[in-house]
């Protein structure tokens, strides 16, 4: 018999393929409850209140998988499980219609402001003229981010007669073509629209998006709406622009600090909010725990899952065998997906000398999955990437070569963009380490690690001591620098290693440098 531990209250509805199995027992008690019996589970489904720790799996030995009921893993120490041989799943679709249909529901709400005269009604008034809205018809509704929930409030827009135009670096025209959506900058969206609604998972590129400096960029009169993570919209910048009434209303389902307390933003009648409540449908909650319950019912009958977190335990001889690859590959991943700021459609990977010989599918993830994750809201790891890539339109493949090229190993990445298309070279070297030894056409060997600063000038005289001078001002220590050229006068590059992260301020004044054509940034 096999025992299951269902933590957190779930639909008994979604939980029915597991309570219907004969040779199953589900226990539907609080962690606390259940004690001395921890050591009897081999499935443990849980939602966001318990907590996965790495005490609870030592308290929990015989445990195989953990079923999270819903997106976010923040709660479960993945980690943790991994070192313990525990799969994590999730449930990556389960709320997408849930959280649109919210969105949808708030920005119809903020426009005709149903809220207040709501509260107006139940107070015994009947002011007509004093909630006077705007239609959604005709309306340029502006999205960032276009996952699986900016796509479904696209469909929802377009059906009310919106102008639809879309912000995601990674979103190729053919993709938005085939939904009806124009795809434009951001710096396009914030002129262009009259709604804003966010739909990007909450970065370091992406907290603070939409701050002093991009909101003054919007329409007088723009509404603005957040029903994906508290942070995208800098909460503090946001009070100046509603009290000077350049933004017309706000829509907030998330903010930085949960529950907000006493924040000055509630106490403006012309910001709406709710506690949350993307996920909150009988329908989507339905769904999350049915989702979970089949995959964890799945990986009890030997079946492959589809939405693991981490990745299935290798032998330590394989892993042994791969792991300098499988990192080197990841680094690769990162650092080429950061290069490309801007739609791919496929990635072409080649292993050359002794690297090809090895077992290529985990490091083939591992590459990937570096991609993948600064461009997807959802977890993206070893497992689901190439399931990812699928769905984004992104191909992928590989090629093998008995012949290093000089190198006794080397993997070669090359990233076909709409607009261009970038090649990179790495190898793994005994005691050395990772290096990169060829990046978009010229030679060149630098470690692919810490805060980067990838920089490609005329080969002119003076140049390293222009960038050296302006980072020297602004206390910016160089730890290393590499420089490459494809031949005296032409194109040059230099890939510095700092002690710490440029700032934006940095960045733009390096751009004026004459005679240099790009400045990235890249960490890794």
């Amino acid at each position: 018999m096999v025992r299951i531990l269902v933590s957190d209250a779930m639909s008994e509805e979604g939980l029915a393929p597991l309570l219907a199995d004969p040779t199953i027992e589900v226990v539907q008690k609080k962690v606390t409850e259940v004690e001395d019996e921890l050591d009897t589970f081999d499935a443990l489904l849980v939602r966001s209140a318990t907590k996965v720790t790495e005490q609870l799996l030592q308290n929990m030995p015989n445990l195989k998988i953990v079923g999270r009921a819903g997106v976010g893993v923040d709660n479960i120490d993945v980690d943790a499980a991994t070192r313990h041989g525990v799969v994590v799943i999730n449930a990556p679709n389960g709320n997408t219609i849930s959280t649109a249909e919210h969105t949808f529901a708030m920005m119809a709400s903020l426009v005709r402001r149903i809220p207040q005269a709501h509260i107006s009604v139940k107070s015994r008034e009947w002011n007509r003229s004093a909630f006077v809205g705007v239609e959604l018809f005709g309306k340029h509704l502006g999205i960032i981010g276009f996952g699986r929930i900016g796509s479904e409030v696209a469909k929802r827009a377009r059906a009310f007669g919106m102008h639809v135009h879309v912000y995601d670096p990674f979103l190729t025209k053919a993709r938005a073509e085939k939904i009806g959506v124009d795809v434009c900058t951001l710096d396009e969206l914030l002129a262009q629209a009259d709604i804003i609604t966010v739909h990007t998972p909450l970065t370091k590129e992406t907290k603070g998006l939409l701050g002093p400096k991009n909101l003054a960029k919007t329409k007088k009169g723009v509404y603005l709406i957040n029903c994906a993570r508290g942070g995208i919209i800098d909460e503090q910048a946001l009070l100046s622009f509603l009290e000077n009434g350049h933004v017309a209303g706000v829509a907030l389902d998330v903010f930085e600090q949960e529950p907000p307390g006493d924040h000055p933003l509630l106490s403006f009648d012309n910001v709406i909010v709710t506690p949350h409540l993307g996920a909150s449908t009988i329908e989507a909650q339905v769904n999350v725990a049915t989702q979970v319950a089949e995959e964890v019912l799945k990986f009890l009958q030997g079946k492959p899952v589809t939405s693991s977190i981490n990745l299935p335990t290798l032998s330590k001889d394989v892993y042994e065998k791969i792991q300098a690859f499988y990192t080197l590959a990841r680094k690769m991943g990162i650092v080429a997906s950061q290069y490309m700021s801007e739609p791919v459609q496929e990635i072409a990977i080649t292993y050359s000398g002794s690297v090809a010989d090895l077992e290529t599918t985990f490091i083939t993830r591992s590459l990937l999955a570096g991609f993948l994750k600064p461009r997807v809201a959802s977890t993206v790891n070893e497992v689901n990437a190439a399931m990812i890539a699928k769905e984004r339109g992104i191909a992928f493949s590989e090629k093998f070569s008995a012949n290093g090229n000089d190198y006794n190993n080397s993997i070669t990445l090359t990233v076909y963009g709409e607009n261009k298309t970038f090649t990179m070279k790495g190898t793994h070297i005994a005691h050395y380490g990772d290096r990169i030894v060829h990046f978009n056409g010229f030679a060149i060997d630098f470690a692919p690690e810490g805060h980067l600063l990838y920089i490609q000038h005329h080969d002119k005289p003076g140049m390293i001591g222009k960038v050296g001078n302006i980072l020297g001002d602004h206390q910016v220590n160089i730890a290393t620098m590499q420089v490459g050229r494809q031949e005296a006068g032409g194109k040059a590059i230099m890939m510095l290693s700092l002690d710490k992260p440029l700032d934006d301020a940095i960045v733009e004044t390096l751009e004026k440098i004459d005679d240099i054509d790009v400045v990235k940034r890249l960490e890794v």
